[in-house]
């Protein structure tokens, strides 16, 4: 299956630090994100929407900067195309404005639908910040 690559930028008014929890953490992506967001005992995260998990691997973590998980099947165990969801905080050294960069690549919805539901999603990241 053809995979997409959705690429976005949203600006939010609130610091690294406070932004950087909600995506990096567990308890922080559950709030706006997921609806269950789970770790096992081999630091996989589970994340649950619509009563149906999906794992994934946190790959790529920067403090304040950038996060990335691949997502897998742990049924396919040697699948080597993973979807993956990576998030860079960017600051306009102008403007002092900072904005979070989505990156969402996978097969499960076009390009239309990924940014109906990314803006929806970084909606209430902000209403939860206050940004």
């Amino acid at each position: 299956m053809v995979k997409n690559k959705f690429v976005a930028d949203y600006q939010i008014n609130a610091s690294k630090k406070i932004v950087f929890h909600y995506l990096s953490s567990a308890s922080g992506l559950e709030e706006w994100f997921a609806d269950e967001v789970r770790i096992d005992e081999d630091k996989n995260y589970i994340f649950n929407f619509d009563n149906e998990d999906h794992h994934a691997k946190l790959t790529s973590l920067r403090s304040n900067l950038h996060v990335k998980f691949d997502f897998f099947d742990p049924k396919i165990p040697n699948e080597t195309d993973h979807s993956f969801i990576e998030f860079k905080l960017e600051e306009n050294e102008l403007t002092q404005s900072l904005f979070i960069k989505v990156i969402d690549y996978s097969n499960e919805y076009e390009e239309e639908e990924l940014e109906a539901i990314w803006d929806g999603l970084i909606s209430k990241l902000k209403e939860i910040i206050g940004g």
